[in-house]
């Protein structure tokens, strides 16, 4: 059975669809990860929820800063941008059954010899200790505390990793890393203010995959979250976001060989958009 990642649909039905449908046509029986951001921006993050997680055991996916938004405007915890279209999700009549879904995902997977995340990995973080760290945050999402949880989940500090780290803290450092890190420094410090290409990273800073000695290095990692870095495929490195909301392609890759599927999109949003 072969497992195809695919990037940040964010809320663009038919191309997820279409994409589901080519990946069909050369492998019978596949394996979807969705590595985050299901939903927001595009037109349909109703329909694209639904039919996800109406794939069941053919798809799994990973939290997103754009899945986890969802969570906390729906419990009032945060406001609407500008650029939101999770009305129709709000308003579903099952809107209860497919938000508890969601939040019983994970932020990381291990899958084919892969590690799978939304945004990056610390440089420090074994895969191992990736996927611990990860799961401390969904045991909180999925537990009885969550909503207190997610009060607290918000705000760029720490921004530097400390196995110190204690509560809210600790979890909001990991949760910044999984689903929202570009660049960082050499000791690891996340820089939240820049979303531009890999090439203009901020002053003292690099994309986070190129950070020397980086102890996932070893391992292929795949993530999403970058559109303005575009298609990355290195021996040990796959990224996903090719811009499907802003007008650019979804993606899909088949983790055995790393071949690539995409399929073309209409924008959705103009850049600059938040």
């Amino acid at each position: 059975m072969s497992v195809y990642a695919i990037g940040d649909a964010q809320g663009c039905y038919q191309q997820v669809l279409a994409l589901v449908k080519q990946v069909r046509t050369v492998s019978p029986d596949p394996t979807f990860i969705f590595v985050g951001d299901l939903v927001n921006r595009g037109p349909r993050s109703l329909d694209t929820l639904r039919f996800v997680c109406e794939l069941g055991n053919s798809a799994k996916i990973l939290l997103g800063n754009h899945d986890l938004h969802l969570l906390a405007l729906a419990h009032g915890i945060r406001k609407h941008h500008r650029s939101d279209t999770l009305d129709e999700i709000l308003d579903a009549p099952d809107r209860s059954q497919l938000l508890d879904w969601l939040r019983r995902q994970p932020l990381a997977r291990f899958e084919d010899g892969h590690l799978l995340v939304h945004a990056g990995v610390l440089p420090q973080w074994t895969v191992a200790q990736t996927l611990a760290l990860a799961d401390e945050v969904s045991s909180m999402l999925s537990g009885p505390d969550w909503l207190t949880f997610l009060r607290q989940m918000y705000g760029n500090t720490p921004a530097q990793w400390d196995d110190k780290l204690q509560g809210a803290d600790r979890l909001r450092c990991i949760v910044n890393a999984l689903t929202r890190i570009r660049f960082c420094q050499n000791d690891g410090t996340m820089e939240f203010t820049s979303a531009e290409g890999g090439a203009s990273a901020p002053p003292g800073n690099m994309p986070w995959f190129d950070v020397p000695g980086r102890r996932t290095a070893d391992t292929p990692v795949v993530f999403g979250h970058w559109s303005t870095l575009g298609l990355t495929i290195r021996e040990k490195l796959i990224g996903l976001d090719t811009g499907c909301v802003w007008g650019g392609k979804l993606t899909a890759v088949r983790l055995e060989d790393h071949a690539v599927f995409q399929v073309d999109c209409p924008q959705s949003q103009k850049p600059g958009a938040n």
